[in-house]
């Protein structure tokens, strides 16, 4: 009777150490009674057949007994769902990275413990940036998207499209600065020129400096837009625009291929943002970097047998066959790397673009969200004129007042 006592002791033990310390980075079957064990994932929509496929082979080759339930859903609006009622929500959830920082405030993710070292070594250091929060890492990143420029080649060379002047001096671009999505767009451009959204790190809530010099100088440039005859205001008709020959270039996301390729055909032409002079001397222009993660819910009753599937369909063969089968950018280092994404125009544009020169990791820390409105505003006034020069600092300065730290 004392040695079954002794070992049951030992193996409690054993099972919270497990659970506490991670257990390494084994990433084979969890050693535990999967008979009461199921999982649910969510995943975005339109993927569910493609995941439903990797988790069937998941649980093939690791002689998984334990039912695992893949159901499409609304993954922009996860900070919304999980905090609603974590015990409700899936086990494993897709999410923007940028939600993640609410999540983590609100308790409802659970840190990534056992394979944190895995996705640190296979995963490109923005995407790693973009799964940690307050030096803790959460997520397992599975691909990276960014706002690329696309082009008639008919119409604007590859050399053309290297400057923002060497656009607008040829042909008349489509930009978005008055309507929602302006702020998405427009506030890299600071970040481009110099000034600091939320820090260094993007975790500073206090650390904004949109309304310092290079940030006026910023303002005004788009204010300068707006008189601009080759800048278009585009954006709900973008695509119409582009089809009637109003503009010969625009910026958007890999969403917009299918659509722009069908009007421009073989004359689409793919590139990275140009350079451009804010008034402070030429920059590269900057696009926002969002990170597609997989997270795991603090709720979970099986937190080991989750963290496992999470690592799984993020690991570089699910990325690889992701983007085979549905263009989804890999953040894995080596298959960006590889000849497949190499032959692609568009995402090896997205992966030049995913480089910190090209891109800012949006920002997730809780009071982005506060941000948005506020940014919106100043850059559509900006434009639209409303805003004199001399009064664009108290403008900013607004801003980033309005949008700092109010937390105790």
């Amino acid at each position: 009777m004392k040695k079954k006592v002794g070992l049951s002791i030992v193996t409690v033990f054993a099972a919270l150490l497990l659970a506490g310390c991670g257990g390494g980075n084994d990433s084979s079957s969890s050693q535990t009674d999967s008979g009461d064990v199921n999982l649910k994932v969510w995943v975005d929509p339109g993927t569910g057949d493609f995941y439903k496929d990797v988790v069937k082979e998941y649980r093939e080759s690791n002689g998984i007994d334990y039912p695992i339930e893949v159901v499409e859903s609304d993954t922009g609006k996860a900070q919304e769902f999980v905090k609603k009622d974590p015990d409700a929500a899936a086990d494993v959830f897709s999410m923007p990275h940028d939600q993640l920082g609410q999540l983590v405030e609100a308790g409802v993710v659970y840190e990534n413990t056992k394979y944190a070292e895995e996705v640190k070594e296979n995963n490109t250091e923005q995407a790693v940036n973009g799964a940690t929060y307050q030096d803790k890492l959460y997520g397992y990143p599975y691909g990276v998207e960014s706002m690329m420029l696309y082009y008639d080649k008919s119409k604007l060379t590859e050399e053309d499209v290297k400057t923002y002047e060497g656009i607008v001096a040829k042909e008349k671009i489509g930009l978005n600065f008055e309507e929602a999505g302006a702020d998405y767009f427009a506030v890299p451009f600071f970040v481009s020129n110099g000034s600091k959204l939320y820090g260094e790190d993007g975790e500073d809530a206090s650390g904004t400096t949109f309304n310092d010099a290079k940030g006026v100088n910023t303002l005004k440039w788009i204010a300068a837009q707006g008189k601009n005859p080759n800048v278009v205001q585009a954006n709900a008709d973008l695509m119409s625009q582009l089809e009637n020959g109003s503009i010969a270039a625009l910026v958007s996301g890999p969403w917009g291929r299918e659509n722009i390729e069908e009007i421009l055909g073989d004359n689409m032409g793919i590139a990275p943002y140009p350079t451009n002079d804010f008034g402070d001397g030429t920059v590269q222009m900057k696009a926002f970097l969002g990170v597609k993660l997989y997270s795991v819910n603090a709720n979970t009753k099986h937190p080991l047998e989750a963290m496992e599937l999470a690592s799984y369909l993020s690991s570089k063969a699910a990325q690889e066959q992701a983007f085979e089968k549905m263009n989804t950018i890999p953040s894995n280092k080596e298959l960006q790397q590889s000849e497949k994404v190499a032959n692609d125009p568009l995402a090896s544009t997205v992966v030049k673009m995913a480089q910190p020169g090209f891109t800012e990791l949006m920002p997730k820390i809780p009071e982005m969200v506060s941000f948005w409105p506020g940014a919106l505003s100043v850059i559509s006034d900006s434009y639209k004129g409303k805003i004199p020069e001399d009064q664009m600092e108290k403008k900013l300065t607004q801003l980033v007042d309005d949008t700092s730290a109010t937390k105790d």
